[in-house]
């Protein structure tokens, strides 16, 4: 039996890796890589690759084995899950794995904002499939807002359309942290989890940590929606991208990425990461 993490060279999937070598022995785990080259590195610590793409589901394969647990980290590219995602369930029904952990979005079958709907397909799929099943359902990552830290530098301005709403996010390595436990423990198999940050921050105070941390007036600029797309948009998003974006301020706005119920920090025996932690490291690392 072996641990497999899908997507295992994307920055959840390589931080979900070093968790697990933290935990068990570097030859139970397995990375999922397109390219074996970009993961040469985890090939030195001992973790076997095996090859396969979610876009190619006669690569998938020889991807898993019969008593495996693996992580099905939810593909990139928007609109295209589905079909990669079935490709991935239906070689794990055929491998006989052990266990499928899918990470998901907070609020499951109740998330209201369109990038949850190839998510709540996914988990649909994964029920029907029969396959002893945990459900990650993760909400925002922290790192979402802090990656793009530069125009927000360079404006001034956090801008948005999410009104007064709150995102209760933690750090991705929290996320990580409790896929290794749900990968490396008992108890899980049936459970859907809804991971989210035990702090919910809105956007103005963000803007005001940035501000702090960096010494200079950074203000948050609420937008309506329109001129919110207009901004994206113009800076290269491209407009399917783009909508995504703004529907989910639009739900940040009716409190739908602020739900806690503690399952995060319970999960990896730990409070999360707060927000001003990975501001302070994203700005270290500029």
């Amino acid at each position: 039996m072996s641990i497999v993490v899908t997507g295992a060279t994307g920055q959840l999937g390589r931080l979900v890796v070093d968790e697990l070598l933290t935990r068990v022995p570097a030859e139970s785990v397995v990375a999922v890589v397109r390219d074996k080259a970009k993961a040469a590195d985890l090939a030195e610590r001992g973790v076997e690759l095996r090859v396969a793409d979610y876009s190619s589901p006669e690569t998938l394969a020889g991807a898993f084995e019969a008593g495996d647990r693996v992580l099905l980290i939810s593909g990139s590219e928007v609109g295209r899950r589905v079909p990669q995602h079935t490709a991935v369930i239906d070689a794990a029904k055929a491998a006989g794995v052990a266990q499928l952990a899918y990470t998901g979005v907070l609020g499951g079958p109740e998330a209201d904002f369109t990038l949850a709907d190839e998510h709540k397909a996914t988990e649909a799929l994964i029920l029907d499939s029969g396959l002893p099943y945990t459900f990650l359902r993760n909400g925002w990552y922290s790192e979402n807002y802090t990656a793009n830290l530069a125009p927000v530098l360079a404006h001034g301005a956090v801008v948005a359309n999410a009104g007064e709403g709150r995102i209760a996010s933690a750090a991705r390595a929290d996320f990580a942290a409790a896929a290794a436990v749900v990968l490396t423990g008992e108890g899980h198999l049936g459970r859907a989890y809804e991971l989210s940050g035990d702090v919910a921050w809105s956007l103005a105070e963000y803007a005001a940590e940035v501000g702090r941390q960096t010494g200079r007036e950074i203000a948050y600029s609420d937008v309506p929606a329109e001129t919110h797309l207009s901004v994206l948009t113009g800076a290269g998003v491209p407009l399917p991208f783009a909508e995504i974006l703004v529907d989910v301020d639009r739900a940040i706005g009716r409190g739908s990425l602020a739900r806690r119920n503690g399952d995060l920090s319970r999960l990896i025996g730990r409070p999360t990461t707060p927000v001003a932690e990975t501001i302070r490291e994203a700005l270290a690392a500029r």
